[in-house]
């Protein structure tokens, strides 16, 4: 029995079918065995007739019966950039950073990546911090550096290893073209070339009627005897150069050269300087002569001046080292070399000015530290460095409480914020800055006032005394002693979060929430009894060496009904005061992000014809 009419033609086109998707196998095979470091795009499998063949690669037969077209001569074209192009030299180099290294010119204990670090200091290694160092780990492969000990030989010593690490994500990334991307671009600085196009494209400028910064203008009153806080540092009478600059960033990271320096703001600014090599020695920002040569009038009104003493002058070579010169003579920059290859030195990179004042807001004395360095064209822009700090006469400057974290034992550290926008005022004895009542062996409340203990960081502490009361005590009057007597001559707003935290940084600063609690009865006088301050503290940084940090601080003043006390009795009435420290850091939990779940759905003819 002959085959069911119909079935031919079927077989036909199944035969035609199975050739095709054979020849596409095949082109596909040749295609996948190219090298995986290749750029070039995969060819993409039309059609058994019109799939372009790998070099090298076998004809087809179906592509062999296929008659060839002839080409006409191709013209050659500028090469135009692809989207598979390849990727642009990285950014970073693996094998030349390192995370851990914290210390300048100075090797940071277990950190294998540190170039500071010789052999003798990883043979005393106990591990290595940060063993692998990459870039973006969305890549498909890239270089990663691999750091470790060999505890084996005698003296240990480090090992390191840099290998190709491959992403096995199929969603990692294989190509990076888009160059933009790679880099940070450089914002348009506004000058008076650019101002008036720059205003046409901006929505406009808003002036706040109260300023984040304002400092006090009493200077320009020619009564003025004394410097005040705020107050502009004049140089002259002349008005030409009247202050005292301190280079700072003003709209950007670019070093503005007339910022006023303002007397017992302690400041500490970077900027960046752009620079041509070539002309060093005629750069005046670049001298030492620049910060050490102006006077400084010792009164805003006064005759007299106060020269800047040059106090030490550091050298920082091109590797980094630092050398301090035995003499204080005036250096400038100056460019040596020939050829491509110049250097200027001499050149400043950090400046510190150290200014002593007396109680009547007298400038005594002004000294100014330098680092001078070494320019290449590898190192421009030059990024500078500028700070003034401020310390009255007859005194010592106030030691930190932990460097940056609090350490245990040491005080805690606060002052005042006199108006908005300005820095904190600390007095410069460090026990007094936050302190509690301190109790004596009589327990009198009248006889300890004025007598006080500085709250040290993680000390749970505990105070008090008593006070007796008679009925010929008003109780308006005892409620006021008992609460100067609890706060003291002056409780700061502010406490520092770390223990080297800077005044000018009044941002970063903690707040103190204080608040009154008193009873629910009502047209009676309150007389407190308690100042529970309750320091709330966490660990921050690496968990390798964390850092103790104040995130909160709360001062509650308990209040009570004024007892009552019949004639001739009296009554005793207990005062305290409580400190205590909460813990509030967060259990370190290592993260993983969730891998993402794929509901990929075949379309219902994915088999047609073989289902």
């Amino acid at each position: 029995m002959g085959p069911p009419p119909g079935l031919a033609p079927l077989l036909l086109v199944l035969q035609g079918c199975w050739a095709s998707m054979s020849a596409q196998d095949r082109a596909t095979s040749a295609v996948t065995t190219e090298d995986l470091s290749s750029t070039e795009p995969a060819p993409a499998i039309l059609g058994p007739s019109l799939s372009p063949r790998t070099p090298g690669a076998p004809r087809t037969p179906e592509a062999s019966r296929t008659p060839e077209v002839p080409r006409t001569p191709e013209v050659p074209r500028t090469p135009e950039p692809s989207a598979s192009g390849p990727r642009p030299t990285p950014v970073t180099d693996v094998a030349a950073l390192c995370v851990c290294d914290l210390s300048p010119a100075q090797c940071d204990v277990n950190c294998c990546c540190d170039p500071d670090c010789s052999s003798m200091d990883f043979s005393v290694f106990s591990a290595c911090s940060v063993p692998v160092v990459m870039g973006d780990s969305q890549f498909c492969t890239q270089k990663a550096a691999i750091y470790s000990l060999n505890f084996k030989a005698n003296p240990p010593e480090r090992v390191f290893k840099l290998i190709d690490q491959i992403n096995p994500s199929i969603f990692c990334i294989r190509i990076t073209n888009y160059k933009p991307a790679l880099s940070f671009i450089n914002p348009e600085v506004p000058d008076e070339n650019n101002f008036d196009r720059l205003m046409k494209t901006s929505t406009g400028f808003t002036l706040n009627a109260e300023s984040d910064v304002s400092f006090s203008t009493k200077l320009d009153a020619p009564s003025a005897t004394k410097y005040e806080y705020g107050a502009q540092l004049r140089t002259s009478n002349d008005s030409s150069a009247p202050f005292l600059r301190l280079p700072s960033p003003l709209m950007s990271s670019l070093c503005t050269d007339d910022n006023p320096a303002a007397f017992l703001v302690n400041q500490a600014v970077t900027c960046t300087r752009r620079m041509d090599l070539e002309q060093c020695e005629e750069i005046e920002a670049l001298s030492m002569a620049r910060y050490s040569s102006p006077t400084i009038l010792r009164a805003p009104n006064s005759g007299k001046k106060v020269f800047i003493t040059i106090q030490s002058i550091v050298i920082q070579s091109l590797n980094k080292t630092l050398t301090r010169l035995e003499h204080t003579d005036m250096l400038r920059p100056t460019l040596v070399g020939s050829g491509q290859e110049k250097i200027c030195i001499h050149v400043v990179f950090e400046v510190k000015y150290s200014l002593t004042y007396t109680e009547k807001g007298e400038i005594m004395k002004a000294a100014v530290s330098f680092l001078l360095g070494t320019v290449s064209s590898a190192v421009i822009p030059l990024q500078q460095k500028f700070e003034i700090h401020f310390t009255q006469q007859d005194t010592k400057p106030v030691p930190l409480s932990g460097n940056p974290g609090y350490v245990v034992g040491l005080p805690v550290a606060a002052g005042f914020q006199p108006q908005k926008g300005s820095g904190i005022i600390q007095t410069t004895n460090r026990y007094g800055q936050l302190t509690i009542l301190r109790s004596s062996a009589e327990q009198d409340c009248l006889a300890v006032e004025g007598t006080r203990i500085p709250v040290l960081f993680g000390y749970n502490m505990q105070s008090g005394c008593k006070l007796r009361l008679t009925s010929a005590l008003p109780c308006r009057l005892v409620a006021r002693k008992v609460k100067d007597l609890l706060k003291g001559q002056g409780f700061p707003d502010y406490v520092a979060p770390f223990g080297n935290s800077q005044a000018q940084d009044a941002l970063d600063w903690v707040p103190v929430h204080f608040a009154t609690l008193s009873s629910n009865v009502k047209d009676s006088c309150q007389l407190p009894v308690a100042l529970v301050i309750e320091v709330k503290w966490t660990k921050y940084g690496s968990l390798l060496n964390p850092q103790a940090r104040i995130v909160n601080v709360t001062a509650n003043l308990i209040s009570s009904s004024f007892p009552e006390t019949s004639a001739g009795n009296e009554r005793t009435v207990l005062i305290s005061t409580v400190v205590t420290f909460a813990a509030v850091s967060a259990p370190a939990e290592p993260g993983f992000r969730a891998r993402p779940a794929i509901n990929a759905r075949l379309p219902f003819n994915f088999f047609f014809p073989f289902a």
